[in-house]
């Protein structure tokens, strides 16, 4: 069932269309269809216009890119000087400018752009291509959801070099023009980011050979959490968590060229880790619990932030810390907007503005994420029931639009018991693996009372499913199946 749920997922992507092949910004993604591959220092890209495949390459010395979005229009700026091992040199300024249009009520945000200034030379021995004429156009979408922002799009562009051959009366100026068509979707959440990018290119030479070259670029970004033991065996503490980021590059290029040779080029880089030490969980309540692990790494991560010793797993988790939880998950941060005049009243009449964490509560309405038990009212210490918390984290994902058709019956032996509000949410997390029914007896118990225990569980495979499964999906999936 998951498998079902990822390939329309897949499907719905690859509909769309965006590109980058550095991993930035999800609204401003870079609109370069090369293929290479860069860190901190380091760049590289192959080229494949003479025939032979060359690698060119650069440190941060020799490459400037910039991006830079004002008043509705992104800039983008590429200027290269770029060596081979066989002497060859890669010369390129290029400035892209596309209108961004920001659909603010349904969270929306497009891009289309056009080339603005362009420069290309390669020289490779007593050959000189020089760039003629570059058509560009590109069009991008991003669905800013509360958890994750997804974005795709795709760039279409035809590139005209002039070349000399032979000299003097033999002199004859040839042309050959490079028609791509790219395909690339993402998502960046707070846990990581993932964007992979498509592109198939045609060389048509002027003495009519051909040229095919298909690259598969992928770049990813994640936050990976590291129990770290403590070596001293006196300590006041056994161990704790270290959040690690990590970022890497993989470009794969294919290629049949009119020189009669074919093959494969992979390049690939990696930027270097940071590590961010994490609070040490002290409860002395979780001896041998199930849900240990699971609670200490919220707790660390600072999703929960009980000042007790004691967490009381078997406890109900109440409807306020549960949302908190979530809005702390997902990194919420609307009411850090500037510009933005506060409201002098709650969104609820029976939570206070000034309760601890109150704006988390206010962001997850404002997103859409929670809703009151009625409009006005949202019953704070109520304890959160399996139906409400699988809704919470579909609407989060924003995926309620994954469900079937509306009339629908579920697997579960008390589909009759779901409520009509949380039957697309119950759905979809029993397709993600996020939740899922009583394997004994086949019900998913919509009504029953989450535990602290149990919310922590579903909790930290929610996380899971941001850091991992989105990863597998738009990186493993989308090259595997293109």
């Amino acid at each position: 069932m998951r498998n079902h749920l990822y390939k329309a997922l897949l499907a719905i992507v690859m509909v769309f269309v965006l590109g980058t092949s550095i991993l930035g910004n999800a609204s401003a993604a870079s609109v370069e269809t090369t293929g290479a591959v860069k860190n901190e220092y380091t760049y590289e890209e192959a080229v494949f216009i003479t025939g032979t495949p060359i690698i060119f390459k650069g440190t941060s010395k020799d490459i400037k890119i910039t991006q830079k979005e004002t008043k509705g229009k992104l800039t983008e700026t590429y200027n290269l000087k770029l060596t081979a091992s066989n002497g060859a040199t890669l010369t390129r300024n290029i400035a892209y400018e596309s209108d961004v249009v920001n659909y603010a009520t349904i969270g929306q945000k497009t891009s289309n752009g056009v080339v603005k200034k362009y420069s290309e030379k390669i020289v490779d021995g007593k050959l000189t291509y020089t760039l003629a004429d570059y058509q560009f156009s590109q069009g991008t979408v991003t669905d800013n959801r509360a958890a994750s922002d997804y974005f795709s799009g795709n760039v279409i562009s035809r590139k005209t070099y002039t070349y000399q051959t032979g000299s003097g009366k033999n002199a004859k100026t040839n042309t050959v023009t490079i028609d791509v068509d790219s395909r690339h979707a993402g998502y960046e959440n707070f846990w990581g980011a993932t964007e992979t990018q498509i592109t198939e290119s045609i060389y048509t030479y002027s003495d009519g050979t051909t040229s095919h070259v298909k690259n598969r670029l992928s770049t990813s970004k994640s936050r990976v959490l590291n129990y770290e033991e403590n070596p001293g065996s006196l300590a006041s503490f056994d161990g704790g968590y270290a959040v690690v980021s990590e970022k890497d590059v993989i470009s794969e290029y294919t290629y049949d060229l009119a020189s009669g040779k074919k093959g494969k080029v992979d390049l690939d880089t990696e930027y270097t880790p940071t590590i961010e030490r994490l609070i040490i969980p002290k409860f002395r309540d979780l001896s041998n619990h199930y849900a240990k692990s699971a609670i200490e790494k919220l707790y660390s991560l600072g999703i929960y932030s009980d000042t007790s010793n004691f967490f009381s797993p078997n406890t109900p988790m109440k409807r306020i810390d549960f949302t908190i939880a979530i809005g702390k998950a997902v990194d919420l941060r609307v009411m850090e907007e500037k510009n933005t005049k506060k409201p002098s009243t709650s969104v609820f009449k029976d939570v206070k503005r000034t309760v601890k964490d109150y704006p988390y509560i206010e962001s997850a309405v404002n997103k859409g994420i929670i809703k009151g038990v009625t409009p006005e009212y949202f019953k704070p210490d109520n304890a959160i029931t399996r139906a409400q918390a699988a809704a919470i984290f579909v609407r989060a994902l924003g995926l309620e639009n994954k469900a079937p058709e509306p009339g629908y019956v579920t697997e579960f032996k008390d589909d009759a018991q779901i409520p009509d509000y949380s039957r697309d949410g119950i759905y979809i997390v029993n397709e993600l693996g996020l939740m899922t029914g009583d394997p004994v007896t086949g019900r998913f118990n919509p009504n029953q009372p989450l535990t602290r225990a149990q919310a922590s569980v579903v909790l930290e495979r929610f996380l899971n499913y941001l850091e991992n499964d989105l990863k597998q999906n738009y990186r493993d999936d989308i090259l595997f199946f293109n």
